[in-house]
């Protein structure tokens, strides 16, 4: 590992001090060993400042003074070691690190408002030393073709269109974002998480946004903005047509479907029909048959039904006879013995009378008796006196 000068990095430093000329021969002869110049005449175009890459001076600043600027990056020479740098340590687009831009209690909105000096701007995201670092190799066409169509992750073709965005010349910008403003891939670009977008949608935000959270992209020209609207426009009137053209398409489909499901279940219904008729039929039979022999049991059972009742009523009339019977001779007994009774009571009280009469006979009797006697003593007492 060769040392690095100290006056290294910062924005006084020459673009050229960045560029390895062995690290751009050797990334020619990968792609095309036959013709190196070949790819020198391939390289991507270029509108702006070459220096700064059209980056906002602090986020530029932070990024040539960082450490991991200076020694992890500094020995990177291929296009694929970046590319694989991309993706271990790249996981959101954001310009800084989450929580650690320092504005001395000043609003954290625009680029430089009450920042002095680079430390105060906080530390600089892997995202964008990457992207400053892939402009150092200054890579071809086919190389950044390969960026946006790579499918191991989606930031690596991220920070390709933030490349696309800051160094290309805005006329060129549609061309090369066209074929990927429906893209459906998933990327979350904010420290974090927590802003989930399409590819396609991302792309939209770099063509009409300058404001890249606390940074700003370079300005289009209002031509070619303009320019790239209208094309928008147009696009997305094209992609609801064929959205309508599907929808009704579908809606078509789904009406023949449901003629053809209608038909089936017609001749469906047909034939459960007959089979029905013919199983009504069967059923109609068997259930004549059955209703015949249910009337025979039901009859059968009627009979027998009255046959007992018959037998119960001439059992309870025999024994109503019975019960009738022993009450009437329970009620004559009781009448007999009422009748004995009363002449018990009869000859009962005529013999007391008779007892009574025979009494008071014999008492009178017994008084006079008792009175003769009586004077019959008083006549003898008389006669001796």
């Amino acid at each position: 590992m060769s040392e690095l000068p100290k006056s290294f990095g910062g924005p006084a430093m020459a673009m050229s001090e960045y560029y390895d000329p062995d690290a751009g021969d050797a990334e020619d002869d990968y792609d095309d060993e036959d013709n190196p110049a070949k790819n020198k005449n391939n390289r991507m175009p270029f509108h702006g400042n070459d220096k700064t890459m059209n980056m906002n001076p602090l986020i530029l600043a932070n990024v040539t003074n960082s450490p991991y600027f200076k020694t992890d990056l500094f020995q990177m020479k291929t296009f694929h070691e970046i590319v694989d740098e991309i993706y271990y340590k790249v996981d959101h687009l954001e310009p800084w690190e989450r929580g650690t831009r320092k504005t001395a209690g000043m609003s954290q909105t625009g680029m430089c408002g009450g920042v002095r000096g680079v430390s105060a701007g906080g530390v600089v995201s892997s995202a964008f030393c990457l992207l400053f670092k892939l402009h150092t190799i200054r890579p071809t066409k086919k190389q950044i073709y390969m960026m946006l169509n790579h499918c191991d992750s989606p930031y690596i073709r991220g920070i390709g269109f933030m490349y696309l965005r800051y160094t290309l010349p805005p006329m060129d910008m549609w061309k090369w974002f066209e074929g990927w403003l429906d893209d459906q891939e998933m990327i979350d670009i904010k420290a974090g998480g927590g802003k989930n977008m399409t590819m396609g949608e991302f792309c939209r935000l770099l063509l009409t946004k300058m404001e890249f959270f606390e940074t700003r992209f370079p300005r289009i020209a209002v031509a070619a903005e303009k320019q790239i609207r209208e094309k928008l426009d147009e696009k997305f009137r094209q992609i609801r047509a064929s959205l309508t053209a599907a929808r009704e398409s579908s809606t078509r489909e789904s009406a023949a479907r449901e003629e053809v499901r209608k038909s089936r279940g017609r001749s469906r219904s047909r034939s459960k029909d007959k089979s029905s008729s013919r199983k009504r039929s069967k059923s109609s039979s068997r259930s004549k048959h059955k209703k015949r022999s249910r009337s025979r049991d039901r009859k059968r059972s009627r009979d027998r039904d009255r046959k007992r009742s018959r037998d119960r009523r001439s059992r309870s009339r025999s024994k109503k006879s019975k019960k009738e019977k022993k009450s009437k001779r329970s009620r004559s007994r009781s009448r007999d013995s009422h009748r004995r009774r009363s002449r018990d009571r009869d000859d009962k009280k005529s013999r007391d009378r008779d007892d009574k009469k025979s009494r008071d006979r014999d008492g009178s009797y017994s008084d006079e008796l008792r009175k003769y006697k009586d004077m019959k003593k008083s006549r003898r007492s008389r006669s001796r006196s």
